[in-house]
C-alpha cells in the first residue's frame, strides 16, 4: 500500500510538474530566447516576461531585432516596442531600413517609424526611391482656341521622396495636377494642329510647373502617351447658339402673330359696331320722316318723290347684280 501510494504520489509529481513547465514555457519564450542568444542579440528573460505582461507578442519585437542585428543596424528593444505599442509594423519597419541602407539611402528609425504610423508603405517607400514608379493618367480633354477638342494620355514618372511622405499629397494630387497642366496647354494653343504636331509642348510646359511642390513625389518625367481628337466642340457651341438664336426668332414671330390676329379680331369688331350704328341710324329715318310729316316740314309729294328715287336706286341696283351674274358672262 505505502509502495502505490508513493508511486501516485510521484505520478501526480511528474504531472504537476509537466503542467508547471508547459505553463512557464507558455507565458515565459525560452525557445526565443535561446534563438536570440544564437543571433548574438543580447535580450534578457526578463525583458522578455516583460513584454509578456505588456501586451506585447515577444516574436513581433525579437525577429525583427535579430533581423536587424544581422543587417548591421543600430536599433533597440525599447525602439521597437515602443514602436509595436503604437500600432505600427515593426516587421516593416526593419526591412525598409535594411533596404534603405542597401540603397545607400538615408533614413533614421524615428522617421521610418513616423511614416509607418501616418499610414504610408515605408517599405513600398523606398523601392520607390530605389525603382521609381510609372502613373498612368486617364484620357485628358481640352479645347484649343480653334474650338477642337483634343484628348491627351500622359505617363508620370515618379520617385517617392522620403522627406515628405509625412504630410504629403498623393497620387491623386499628381495626377489632378498633370490633368490641369494638359488642359491649360491644350486651351492656350492657337489650334489643334500645333498639338498634334508637337505633343512635346505639353509634357516641357507642365513639367516646368513644378507640380510635385507639397506631394510626397518627386516627378522625373512626364510623357505623353497618346494623343486624340475629340469633338468640334466650337461647332457645336456655335450650332446650339444658332438654334436658341431660331427658337428665340420664331417665338417672337409667334408673339407678333398673335398680336396681329388681336388685332384683326379687334378691327372686326369695330366693324360690327360700326354697322350696328348704321343699322340704329337707318332705323332713325322713318321716325325722323312721320315726324316732319307731322310736324309739316315736308308734304306728301315731297314723301312720295322719297320712295321713288329709293325704288328707282333698288331698280338700279337689281340690274347691276344680274349684270355681274357669272351665268350671263357664259
Amino acid at each position: 500500500m505505502e509502495f502505490a501510494s508513493g508511486t501516485i504520489l510521484l505520478i501526480l509529481a511528474i504531472i504537476a510538474g509537466i503542467i508547471v513547465l508547459a505553463v512557464f514555457l507558455t507565458f515565459v519564450p525560452v525557445m526565443l530566447w535561446i534563438s536570440a542568444l544564437a543571433a548574438g542579440v543580447r535580450v534578457s528573460i526578463f525583458t522578455l516576461v516583460g513584454m509578456r505582461l505588456r501586451r506585447v507578442i515577444p516574436n513581433r519585437v525579437v525577429n525583427p531585432l535579430i533581423k536587424a542585428h544581422k543587417a548591421g543596424l543600430d536599433v533597440t528593444t525599447n525602439q521597437l516596442e515602443s514602436h509595436y505599442l503604437a500600432g505600427g509594423n515593426v516587421d516593416r519597419v526593419v526591412n525598409a531600413l535594411i533596404a534603405a541602407q542597401r540603397a545607400n539611402i538615408e533614413l533614421s528609425f524615428e522617421r521610418s517609424a513616423a511614416i509607418d504610423l501616418a499610414g504610408r508603405d515605408v517599405l513600398q517607400a523606398v523601392q520607390m526611391s530605389v525603382n521609381p514608379k510609372v502613373i498612368e493618367t486617364p484620357f485628358i480633354a481640352g479645347v484649343a482656341m480653334d474650338g477642337i477638342e483634343v484628348k491627351a494620355k500622359a505617363r508620370i514618372t515618379v520617385r517617392a521622396n522620403i522627406d515628405r511622405l509625412v504630410g504629403g499629397a498623393g497620387e491623386e494630387t499628381v495626377i489632378a495636377r498633370v490633368g490641369e497642366g494638359i488642359v491649360s496647354t491644350i486651351g492656350s494653343s492657337e489650334n489643334h494642329k500645333k498639338v498634334l504636331e508637337n505633343p512635346d509642348m505639353i509634357s516641357r510646359t507642365v513639367l516646368s510647373k513644378g507640380l510635385d511642390a507639397g506631394t510626397a513625389f518627386e516627378i522625373l518625367s512626364i510623357d505623353i502617351a497618346d494623343v486624340d481628337i475629340g469633338k468640334n466642340i466650337g461647332a457645336i457651341l456655335q450650332t446650339d447658339q444658332a438654334e436658341a438664336d431660331k427658337k428665340i426668332a420664331q417665338a417672337k414671330a409667334e408673339e407678333r402673330r398673335a398680336m396681329a390676329v388681336a388685332q384683326e379680331q379687334e378691327m372686326v369688331a369695330r366693324v360690327q359696331e360700326m354697322r350696328a350704328k348704321v343699322v340704329e341710324a337707318e332705323a332713325e329715318v322713318p321716325l325722323a320722316m312721320a315726324e316732319a310729316l307731322k310736324e309739316g316740314n315736308i308734304g306728301v309729294m315731297d314723301y312720295m318723290n322719297i320712295q321713288n328715287i329709293s325704288a328707282d336706286t333698288e331698280m338700279r341696283d337689281s340690274i347691276g347684280k344680274i349684270s355681274k351674274d357669272p351665268k350671263d358672262n357664259k
